[in-house]
């Protein structure tokens, strides 16, 4: 089995904890990971609602050195990619306020290997309103112009976590495809934070991808009863609108509270022989385990290898 996964906390963890990212009692430890053939996992930096200007600068450069104290493989570019032999690492970050409120931290975030940018979290940030806003508006002026300049420093837009009308302003000026790394279905649990039907429909034909969240509150209306066969349902779900090429994972590991019936990247193996029980074809879990995710940025980077965009 090979895994790519869109979206998780450990990096935070590692970090805010003083702890490392080979820690066995976390859900990913790339100590637990040994088994996966190929293994490609984003790690993204996330910054509370709280945090705001220099104290949300400080806590991103945290973890930029947390990542720089491993030998894991950073990848920044199209070939690091193909060089991944066993695993490697994309950087990523969970919320805007990581910016500080300057446009000209984009460039430096950029060169320091992020490669996307979750715009909000649930909250009201210096980009516009998340999910969790009351009310809720979409970019504020200062939110156009950092997605235009993400967009020109080769860092892709991820809308999880954004409010109804801050996904419908991104779609309306991004130029690029967009993502939802870690969004399940609202079709099938409706919880706010999961995408509409119509909203897949857009990241599917911007060329974008989606990334399935494993939190329980996402993926039961009764959380207590969520396991993996709602992983399944999702899936399912997510197919049946036309998703085979743009679905993957986006698990949230270390970042949320996860099915009974399942520990961390140790569980991944079983989820995958659970989708092959259900009669799908191996290529198609192939497809949604790895090769869609890796598609996606092999295909960005050489986009922007070729083009400079």
């Amino acid at each position: 089995m090979k895994l790519f996964d869109l979206h998780c906390d450990t990096l935070y963890r590692a970090y805010t904890e003083k702890s490392t990212l080979f820690n066995d009692t976390f859900h990913i430890s790339f100590g637990k990971s040994a088994y996966i053939e190929e293994y490609i996992q984003c790690l993204a930096i996330w910054i509370p609602d709280e945090y705001r200007g220099e104290r949300a600068e400080k806590l991103f450069w945290g973890c930029v050195g947390k990542l720089k104290e491993t030998e894991l493989f950073q990848c920044r570019t199209r070939a690091d990619l193909a060089g991944v032999k066993k695993s490697g690492v994309i950087l990523t970050v969970e919320s805007g306020a990581a910016l500080g409120g300057k446009l000209e931290n984009i460039a430096q975030y950029a060169e320091a290997g992020v490669r996307m940018m979750t715009l909000t979290w649930n909250g009201t940030n210096e980009l516009g309103d998340g999910i969790g806003v009351e009310q809720a508006g979409g970019l504020s002026a200062f939110g156009v112009q950092a997605v235009k300049e993400l967009e020109k420093h080769r860092i892709v837009l991820d809308v999880s976590h954004a409010s109804e009308k801050l996904f419908d302003d991104v779609a309306g000026i991004a130029k690029k495809p967009i993502v939802a790394s870690h969004s399940n279905a609202k079709a099938v649990c409706s919880h706010r934070r999961n995408l509409t039907d119509e909203q897949f429909a857009v990241i599917r034909q911007s060329g974008g991808i989606v990334g399935l969240n494993f939190c329980v509150d996402f993926l039961n209306n009764d959380p207590q009863k969520a396991s993996r066969y709602d992983i399944l349902r999702m899936a399912e779900h997510f197919w049946s609108l036309g998703g085979e090429k743009c679905l993957a994972m986006g698990g949230d590991f270390d970042g949320a509270d996860i099915p009974t019936d399942m520990t961390g990247i140790e569980s991944m193996g079983a989820l995958y022989e659970l989708f092959l029980k259900h009669n799908y074809r191996e290529s198609l879990v192939n497809d949604l385990f790895f090769n869609n995710a890796y598609a996606f940025f092999e295909n960005t980077f050489d986009r922007w290898d070729k083009n400079g965009l």
